[in-house]
């Protein structure tokens, strides 16, 4: 009988995650499998900043939340035979007794792209960047679209989608190698946030203001952003990576006032609530990418035992585009 591996909380985060937060542990993988029931092995795993906050309402013992593609290895499911590649959020498991197969996500059409794509560009982050410029933010021609977190793997694709719709498009980064690669992709104007003052970096590209904010990041950039954009601007939060480590509450700056006399729309958005449309941006995201319009980077991890690693270097910096893990 083999053994599956899973990582589990061994205690809830305290400020900044570490190491030590995690635990490896193991079971006994199934082998007398009901009608309807399959066993997969993980092939890809995706670590992202969401599971920082997520985690903080899992329970302790249980496996950490989060995506992954898969290989059936043992199936009683006619549905899903030995040798099928399926995408399921089964956690960070090396193998998954799947009991209920309406848990598993129909795997888009790859043609002959890598099969991590299901992760990035076309899975999660990649409908996350297109719903949000299309459907909420709602993007025109000839608009200022800024992107925080923009090196990450939902900013990149949002500034280069923005780019595809016309828009003029400012990204931040962390990095000066960073803030090289989205001019790569053609941003029009990148900045390090670390190392340049980031509201007079706005000042001096888009005097006029910012028309859309795709927010990653949440704190001090978006204090700077929203000050600086133009009446009936439109803003998505997407995540505030900047915060999800405080130990304590925060307040303030308020900004009320700037939203009122600016009658800005700020909307949050959570890709997973629309799930059933995501076949109609995988198709879009895929022929962008054969056409050369779309380009993305992949921080790639090696061995399902490095997954909290992986984990972590999202909040130090150490991922451009979208951070996989290869079990």
């Amino acid at each position: 009988m083999g053994k599956c591996k899973f990582w589990t909380l061994r205690s809830n985060f305290q400020g900044q995650a570490k190491l030590s937060d995690f635990q490896l542990v193991e079971e006994d993988i199934p082998t007398n499998l009901k009608d309807g029931e399959l066993v997969c092995e993980a092939l890809y795993l995706s670590v992202d900043p969401y599971m920082r906050l997520f985690s903080d309402w899992s329970e302790v013992g249980k496996p950490v939340v989060g995506e992954q593609v898969a290989r059936v290895t043992d199936s009683k499911n006619a549905k899903y035979p030995v040798g099928s590649v399926i995408r399921l959020s089964s956690g960070w498991r090396s193998h998954t007794h799947v009991k209920d197969v309406s848990t598993i996500d129909v795997m888009p059409e790859l043609g002959d792209l890598p099969l991590s794509l299901t992760l990035g560009v076309m899975g999660m982050p990649g409908m996350t960047a297109y719903f949000t410029l299309l459907d909420v933010l709602k993007i025109k021609k000839g608009e200022t679209l800024l992107v925080s977190g923009a090196a990450g793997a939902v900013g990149s694709l949002a500034g280069q989608i923005g780019k595809i719709m016309g828009c003029t498009v400012i990204g931040f980064a962390g990095t000066n190698a960073k803030v090289k690669w989205l001019k790569e992709l053609g941003f029009d104007h990148a900045f390090n946030y670390k190392t340049e003052d980031v509201g007079k970096s706005i000042d001096r590209v888009a005097p006029d203001g910012v028309h859309c904010y795709c927010d990653m990041v949440g704190g001090e950039i978006s204090f700077q952003v929203i000050k600086r954009m133009r009446d009936h601007g439109r803003m998505v939060v997407l995540g505030s990576i900047s915060t999800y480590n405080n130990s304590t509450e925060t307040t303030g700056p308020y900004l009320f006032s700037d939203i009122l006399t600016k009658s800005l729309t700020i909307t949050g958005f959570i890709i997973f609530n629309i799930r059933e449309k995501w076949h109609i941006g995988e198709k879009q995201m895929a022929e962008w990418i054969k056409e050369g319009k779309l380009k993305y980077k992949e921080t790639i991890t090696n061995g399902f035992e490095h997954m909290p690693e992986a984990f972590l270097g999202l909040f130090s910096g150490e991922n451009t585009g979208k951070a996989v893990v290869k079990a």
